[in-house]
Parts: C-alpha cells; sequence; structure tokens
C-alpha cells in the first residue's frame, strides 16, 4: 500500500483476534494520498479502521531530505520544490464536523461574545471588540459551510446552515436587547465603521474568508484564524441588533447590508480557496458531483454580490 517504506520505519504486531496492527510514521504532506490507498483498497472491509494520529515531537532529529538525521551531499544547493502541506480530507471533515455542531458550548460562546463586542461598540472600545472576535463562535458554521460545498457534503452544508443562523439569530437578538435599555449613539466610531459599506469592506470579507479557509486547512489555531474571519461577521451582526433596538432603521440598513455581504464574501472565498488547494471527495463520481454543485455555488454567490456591489455603488452616490 506504501509506495516506499516510511522514514520513521514500520512496526507490525498480529492481536488475539487474528487482525493485524501496523504503525508508520510519514509526513503530514503525504497523509491524504495513503489514506486514499488504503481505503480504495479496504473499504470493503467491516474490521478495517484507519487512525490518524499527530505526532509532537520525535528523536533522532532528522533534517528534510536526509536519512538517519546526517545530511548527504545530494543535498547541498538542491532547490526541489516542497509538498504543501494540509490537513488530509479526513482530517479536514473530522475537524469541520465538529464546528457545526450546535451545542450549548457553542451557544454560550455566541452569548458571551455578543455581550463583549456590544459593550464594545458602545463604549468604542477597540481591545473588547477584539477580545470578543478571538471567541470566533460564527467561525466554524462559515468555512464548515464552505468546505461542505466544496465536497459535496449535503448533510454538513444542512448543519452549518442551521448552526449558523442560529448564532447570527443570537446575536442580533442579544445585540436588540442591549440597544433597546442601552443609550446607543449611532455616531460612534466603532458603530459607524459598520453601519456604512464600501468597496473596501468587499476586498477586506474576501480576504478574510480566503486567510480562514486557508489557515484552517493547515491546522493553524482557531482562535487566530477566529480574529481574521471575526471582523467580518461578528462586528456587523452586534451594530445591526443595536441599530434595530435603538430604532435607527436607516443605520440598520446599512449594517444588514454589511453583513451580507460578508457572509457571501467569506463563504465564496472559503470555497475557492478549498478548490484551489484540490480538496476533493475520494471517488470520481462524488468529485464530479462536488464540482458541479461547487460551480452553482461560486455562480450563485458571484451573481449576488455583483448585485450587492451595484447596490452598494448605488447608495455612494451623491
Amino acid at each position: 500500500m506504501l509506495q516506499r517504506e516510511p522514514d520513521g520505519g514500520v512496526w507490525q504486531e498480529t492481536l488475539d483476534g487474528g487482525q493485524i496492527l501496523v504503525r508508520f510514521v510519514v509526513d503530514a504532506s503525504e497523509t491524504g494520498a495513503i489514506v486514499d490507498r488504503f481505503q480504495n483498497r479496504f473499504h470493503h472491509d467491516k474490521q478495517f479502521q484507519l487512525l490518524i494520529l499527530p505526532v509532537a515531537a520525535a528523536l533522532p532529529l532528522r533534517e528534510e531530505g536526509s536519512e538517519n538525521g546526517e545530511k548527504t551531499d545530494e543535498d547541498d544547493g538542491a532547490d526541489k520544490p516542497k509538498p504543501r502541506a494540509r490537513l488530509s480530507r479526513e482530517e479536514l471533515h473530522h475537524e469541520m464536523s465538529d464546528m457545526t455542531e450546535f451545542s450549548s458550548v457553542f451557544v454560550a460562546a455566541v452569548i458571551l461574545s455578543s455581550i463583549v463586542a456590544a459593550i464594545g461598540m458602545l463604549r468604542d472600545n477597540v481591545a473588547a471588540i477584539i477580545g470578543a472576535m478571538v471567541i470566533a463562535p460564527l467561525l466554524g458554521p462559515n468555512v464548515a459551510l464552505a468546505f461542505a460545498t466544496t465536497i459535496g457534503d449535503t448533510q454538513m452544508l444542512q448543519r452549518a446552515l442551521r448552526t449558523n443562523l442560529a448564532g447570527i439569530v443570537i446575536a442580533l437578538g442579544l445585540a436588540a436587547s442591549v440597544g433597546l435599555f442601552m443609550t446607543v449613539d449611532p455616531a460612534g466610531t466603532e458603530i459607524a465603521n459598520r453601519t456604512q459599506v464600501a468597496l473596501s469592506d468587499v476586498v477586506l470579507a474576501l480576504a478574510s474568508g480566503a486567510a480562514g479557509a486557508l489557515a484552517l486547512t493547515t491546522g493553524v489555531s482557531a482562535a487566530l484564524v477566529g480574529v481574521m474571519v471575526a471582523v467580518a461577521l461578528l462586528p456587523p451582526t452586534i451594530a445591526l441588533g443595536l441599530m434595530v433596538g435603538g430604532g435607527y432603521w436607516p443605520e440598520a440598513g446599512g449594517a444588514g447590508l454589511l453583513l451580507a455581504t460578508n457572509v457571501i464574501c467569506v463563504n465564496l472565498a472559503g470555497i475557492a480557496t478549498f478548490l484551489v488547494q484540490q480538496i476533493s471527495p475520494r471517488t470520481w463520481w462524488e468529485a464530479e458531483r462536488a464540482r458541479r454543485g461547487a460551480r452553482v455555488a461560486l455562480g450563485t454567490w458571484c451573481t449576488i454580490l455583483l448585485i450587492l456591489i451595484m447596490l452598494i455603488l448605488f447608495i455612494q452616490e451623491p
């Protein structure tokens, strides 16, 4: 099943039930291809099980392109391109599935981040708003939605949609309640920045979505990625709720337009990033169906985004 013996070696033992346990260590960039080969060979065997475990450290240290930790003469001056390191499709699927779960922890994260962000906006406190974005409750459902669209996983897509909508509704309701009982100043810097839409916001949201998808595929901490993606999602959601609660309807319209634009841009950029990374289902017929679905999704998002951009340009006209 392996095209070559892994540098870390292969360990094999026979268990009491006659099952064979095989352990081997491979580079993270090779995981996806190896998993595909094992699935193609053993997918009919009900007893087959493959576990992917991360390696935190290993001794002795081994330099890239050498054996037994010794650098060879062939390595000197060699400028070989390294494969792009990212998590395998199965690792990504497992991580994204966890992000779509609507749980008490998710609800608590939405509530806490919404409260912190709302107070931060009312007081023009940038640090508080950034702190709310670190919690990043809306990061998972949005990136998982783009991932599910890319691989054609209908069940994950439905869960991501439900969780995402539920999170936005909770945040909106809580922010509207705060705006109803507290004094809201629509001229405040942090609020005013989220009630006016410009083309630069479209670029920011596209960059945020691409950065979020790219970072998650390489295993970067969700908290770090969350700040990048949440800047396009949580603040406009809270601003919309505050404006609705305070009765500032023109400003609420601007915040709502910004939120809609950002959600579309984050998902559009996420799908495009996953496609560029060639993330697709294992079998060719599933891959073809996923490609058709991704093309439809990209076309739909692009059409809606063009309409919103025209609306933004119309609003900006004197």
